[in-house]
């Protein structure tokens, strides 16, 4: 039994296939990005879910793509957990990128890969190997029109009361606003970035209002100034994109690219019905 694995910061996608790539469960946990989690909590979400805590001894393979494996520390110290875990099955940890290289681009193909989700990344596959120019620094420092962003945008513009009346009383009606409720998420909760990244649907769903817009707009030539831009040829190959706010503002993220003349790619919510197909293509 194999497991494939893709997981962001707020949820990972698990899917068990046999040789023949039947599926044969397919079940959800919280994000397991090693960044922000211990080895503890970790295991917890992994006995929190009936189907992989009772098949674990039963896997041969895994297959993890994750948020926050961009290095081999990271990698490493989430290998070291999940082989104690799964007892009996090869690891292999790798960085989510590829799994969205994996889901979009169709093989030998170039082309620039972005995740625009919980997080964000972008980098170029050059139809064999995987190269980023800037490594990560975590939510905090970098993820330019990431979800968790977008939240850290609503929440200043609300508590600045730079937030429209009519719009602030929806995100009152919608969201636990307190302070302290905010504080105590942002600083003492796990996944703070996922937790931040939750107030992206509300920007999403008054996408066309001014106030929403002005966010949108500035994130996103950010992230293709700062992220697609660093690759010399990113006017020549398909920019393909994962996530779900690359899925649900592709019409704005086609806009701001073809203002650069670039050409965008796939789009898709979420790569792990790729990654089927292509484990089972490469067994």
């Amino acid at each position: 039994m194999k497991l494939l694995v893709d997981s962001g910061s707020t949820k990972a996608d698990w899917i068990a296939i046999d040789d023949n790539g039947k599926v044969l469960f397919t079940t959800q946990t919280l994000g397991l990005n090693p960044e922000v989690l211990q080895n503890e909590e970790i295991i917890n979400r992994l006995d929190d879910k009936f189907d992989i805590s009772h098949n674990k001894d039963k896997a041969t393979h895994l297959f993890f793509y994750g948020a926050g494996c961009g290095n081999d520390r990271m990698k490493d110290f989430l290998t070291l957990v999940f082989q104690e875990y799964f007892k009996n099955a090869v690891v292999v940890v790798h960085e989510d990128t590829y799994a969205a290289v994996y889901a979009t681009t169709p093989k030998d193909e170039k082309a620039i890969v972005c995740i625009l989700g919980t997080g964000s990344n972008c980098s170029y596959f050059d139809g064999k190997v995987l190269h980023q120019k800037v490594q990560s620094l975590g939510y905090i420092a970098m993820d330019d029109c990431s979800g968790n962003r977008f939240g850290r945008h609503l929440i200043r513009g609300y508590y600045f009361g730079k937030m429209p009346k009519e719009l602030a009383q929806e995100f009152e009606e919608e969201y636990n606003v307190d302070a302290d409720y905010i504080k105590q998420n942002l600083y003492k909760e796990p996944n703070p970035n996922a937790y931040l990244a939750t107030f992206a649907k509300f920007l999403i769903k008054h996408k066309d209002t001014e106030f929403c817009q002005k966010f949108i707009q500035e994130e996103m030539e950010c992230f293709v100034e700062n992220y697609v831009e660093q690759f010399e040829n990113c006017k020549e190959v398909p920019v393909h994109f994962i996530g779900s706010i690359a899925f649900y503002l592709k019409d704005e993220l086609t806009e701001v690219l073809k203002k650069r003349g670039i050409t965008i790619g796939n789009v898709l919510r979420r790569p792990i019905d790729g990654l089927i197909e292509y484990h089972i293509l490469n067994k």
